[in-house]
């Protein structure tokens, strides 16, 4: 039996961008916000605010991004709603980037790249974000099976947290910013290929400047920190230069703020995508 080839993820997510426009819609249900939907703290609370989201941003924005902490910290029980989250967005038609962070070495880092991007796993996504801090080659279990099953990795370079710069600005032996580093060996592993390679950074839009070379890269930047957080369009503007067609602005809080009304969500977020229309022209 001949095997179907694999739709790589740099090549699905450019299509994503240019037919709904360039925003990732952070899944982000922590207490204050199930609070204000008038939902309970608990995993029936949880269940109800991601129906509610697949209602409004599935086949409308081109990737949502839960972040897995929220969904765990209900146990079990969260875990089940977040597989069937994942799964709702994927049939729709809208990317999962899953926020986990993972980092870890050897057969550890090839667990975690199993739950999250075999097609087997029941939390399968179409990517995850990982942490490169034992080394980017620590990561290259994840990167092999993103290669093999066709997903994404999105790996921390230039966070937009105050702490980010104690590492991320630090001077590898060669003289290197760390986080020119990690993007310098992301760049080496998507090579040339078109649209966009598998493997993105992850660089806040509150960073200032970027004090490293980005256009490079050769993949996707996400890029946190936008709305709440005090992140522009100015900002992305600025930051990425000529790489813009391959940012993806997130926003977690600026994108919740309308709900429970579905309508006032999927509005809102297509103001957000027109906002950033600019990235795509």
């Amino acid at each position: 039996m001949t095997a179907v080839p694999v739709t790589q993820f740099g090549a699905r997510l450019d299509a994503a961008l240019d037919r709904f426009g360039s925003l990732c819609v952070g899944i982000d249900p922590h207490s204050s916000i199930l609070a204000e939907w008038g939902l309970t703290a608990d995993a029936e609370g949880l269940a109800r605010f991601a129906d509610l989201c697949v209602e409004a941003f599935g086949g409308v924005v081109p990737i949502v991004k839960p972040q897995s902490a929220f969904f765990e910290v209900h146990g079990s029980a969260g875990i089940a709603v977040l597989e069937r989250t994942v799964a709702a967005f994927r049939a729709a038609g809208t990317l999962v980037l899953l926020d986990v962070k993972r980092g870890d070495i050897g057969s550890t880092m090839g667990a975690y790249a199993q739950a999250y991007l075999d097609p087997a796993s029941p939390l399968a996504a179409d990517a995850i974000t990982v942490s490169p801090y034992l080394g980017v080659g620590s990561l290259d279990p994840a990167f092999t099976l993103a290669e093999r099953h066709g997903a994404g990795v999105f790996v921390l370079a230039l966070t937009s947290n105050p702490e980010g710069p104690q590492v991320q600005h630090a001077r590898a032996a060669d003289g290197r910013l760390v986080a020119q580093v990690v993007v310098d060996e992301l760049a080496e592993r998507n090579g040339l290929r078109e649209p966009l390679g598998p493997f993105g950074a992850v660089v806040g839009a509150t960073i200032g400047t970027a004090e490293a070379e980005l256009d490079k890269l050769n993949g996707p930047f996400l890029v946190p920190g936008i709305g709440a957080q005090g992140g522009t369009a100015e900002d992305v503007r600025r930051i990425f230069g000529a790489a813009t067609r391959a940012v993806l602005p997130s926003t977690s809080r600026g994108a919740l703020a309308p709900g429970p009304d579905v309508t006032a969500l999927r509005d809102n977020a297509r103001r957000q995508l027109a906002e950033f229309a600019f990235l795509r022209a």
